[in-house]
């Protein structure tokens, strides 16, 4: 169990500006916890439970100093998706338990992940597929909130049969909630641009209860969030029964914590901070969920929007999040009752706004300005998100991600080279550079990347054509740019080279290569063919001894 090291490191001029910005981010955190355990389907209080254990276990065993641990949209979402059909929500204590077996599990399978040193998986998703799998995730949301705006009710289905229902119901909705939302909805956009350090969740919150007691807005329809129980959270015990249905959505949720906290971990890392250690980051955030899963949490993980609320507001060290965590408590102990008063429009209106962010056209654009594959599997994930479902949208993004990596890899580049005039540059042949030097009789290639077992036989379809086209005397291949040359293609290099040789008099030499490749062709049949004279230090060796032995012929 690690101690809190940033103890040691602690300054005493951090503390002002760390309890600033505390209170600061609790402002904004506290209302929008209580926005997203409504989007899971859980009782309000539940979002004061996970502003307030989760927060305080991280701050004190995290490894970033300003990362904000409660609950993200995407996190809720999955919760939401998770608990469908294994709790009701007309039983409330049932969904508690249900909700606490999860996060439980969520704990649990992020500490295993730390013991098994499984930091690396945060990479498995690509930016792209995330960007993709985010937008999906902030379309979902925005279509589920959206009833809430017009005061409609409906059984809930699939992502279109919910746009049906949601247009049937317009005719049917409360004037009355759409106005509550419309001004909370201007209220939040218009501080977000004019005031963008105001606590504009708190501020949306603080208005709609101060409507309903003003003005009495139940009377005209408007629904509110109705009790909320005052004190410390009940001690909730798992239930071993429901782990068996929920440890495959855990699964998902967790890895979409980890991944969400440690791109919010090093997205606000300055520097002189300490890089976020992933493997010690599993701990933290697993032991974040397992402490509050039995103190009423949902699923927990660090959340970008408020992490950068914390820099912004000054923050310094851990101690932030410790401020924040008992501005939670106070809130749970003093002012539960007026967050009873609050509209759920007013709920609604902060997640829509807060989630509509998730959706960035921007960075589609700049990923098709790119690279136009990567595109299709940002699209790929979005719409794997909104037609399969949320839980299920992981799985996609992961497999378009594994998918995309194994086309990579097994698809590298072989470049024809030719040599800048007057130099000694070797490079790609191509429309920009017509000018470039190559030699009759002598053809250049470079492939690049791992050489292996998948892909040794797309590279020799593609070299293939390149020697028939050229009809060389010596194929001169560049390995510099790989960095591993694995047996099966190996093997499929010497029964090539053979085939060139006694075929078609053409003659292999190989260029460049590194000493981990070279000691492996040394020691295979092919590096006794080559000897050392078909093997070169560089292109611009190689060249010359082509050179040498055609004025010399």
């Amino acid at each position: 169990m690690p101690l809190p090291e940033w103890l040691s490191d602690f300054r005493q001029e951090w503390a002002r500006p760390d309890i600033i910005a505390g209170l600061t981010v609790a402002a904004v955190v506290i209302p929008k916890a209580l926005a997203y355990a409504t989007i899971a389907g859980l009782p309000v209080q539940v979002g004061l439970y996970t502003a307030f254990t989760p927060m305080l276990i991280y701050a004190l065993l995290g490894t970033s100093r300003v990362l904000s641990v409660s609950t993200t949209t995407t996190i809720a979402i999955l919760v939401a998706a998770a608990l469908d059909g294994v709790a009701s929500a007309n039983d409330t204590a049932n969904l508690l338990t249900a909700s606490a077996t999860l996060t439980c599990l969520v704990g649990g399978i992020l500490i295993v992940a730390r013991l098994l040193r499984l930091g690396f998986v945060a990479n498995f998703i690509s930016e792209p597929v995330l960007v993709g799998f985010k937008a999906g995730i902030g379309i979902v949301i925005v279509v589920d909130q959206v009833p809430k705006l017009l005061g409609i009710h409906f059984h809930k289905g699939s992502f279109f049969h919910n746009l049906f229902a949601i247009a049937q119901g317009i005719p049917q909705a409360s004037w009355a909630t759409v106005a509550v939302g419309a001004v909370m909805i201007g209220l939040l956009v218009a501080m977000e641009r004019l005031l963008p350090r105001a606590p504009a969740p708190l501020i949306a919150v603080a208005a709609g209860i101060a409507g309903v007691s003003l003005f009495g807005l139940s009377a005209y329809g408007v629904a509110t969030v109705g009790h909320v129980p005052t004190g410390l959270p009940a001690l909730t015990l798992p239930d071993l029964q429901m782990m068996m249905a929920l440890w495959p959505p855990a699964l998902g949720i967790a890895l979409m914590s980890f991944t969400e906290t440690i791109a919010a971990g090093r997205a606000f890392a300055e520097s002189g901070d300490p890089v976020p250690q992933p493997n010690r980051e599993l701990l933290a955030t697993g032991l974040a969920n397992l402490g509050g899963a039995f103190l009423g949490a949902m699923a927990a993980g660090g959340g970008t929007t408020q992490t950068a609320v914390n820099r912004r507001s000054g923050a310094r060290s851990q101690l932030s999040g410790l401020v924040t965590s008992i501005a939670a408590l106070g809130t749970m102990l003093v002012l539960a009752p007026l967050i009873g008063l609050m509209p759920e429009a007013t709920l609604a209106a902060v997640v829509i706004v807060y989630s509509v962010g998730l959706i960035q056209p921007a960075e589609f654009r700049e990923i098709l300005k790119i690279r136009r594959t990567e595109f299709i599997w940002a699209l790929v994930a979005l719409v794997g998100v909104v037609l399969v479902g949320t839980l299920q949208g992981i799985v996609v993004a992961i497999i378009v991600s594994l998918v995309a990596l194994a086309h990579q890899v097994s698809d590298p580049p072989v470049h024809v080279l030719g040599r800048k005039p007057g130099t000694n540059v070797f490079r790609p042949q191509s429309n920009e550079h017509p000018g470039d030097e190559t030699f009759p009789g002598m053809l250049m290639l470079r492939p690049e990347g791992r050489i292996f077992f998948a892909n040794a036989q797309r590279i020799g379809q593609k070299i293939r054509p390149l020697i028939a086209a050229a009809k060389p005397k010596v194929v001169a291949l560049d390995l510099a740019g790989v960095f591993d040359f694995e047996y099966t293609a190996l093997k499929m290099l010497t029964e090539a080279e053979k085939k060139l040789r006694e075929e078609e008099g053409v003659t292999v030499w190989l260029v460049g290569v590194n000493p981990g490749v070279l000691a492996m062709v040394r020691r295979a049949p092919l590096g006794e063919t080559l000897g050392r004279d078909r093997m070169f230090f560089n292109m611009d060796l190689a060249v010359a001894k082509y050179q040498a032995s055609e004025a010399g012929g």
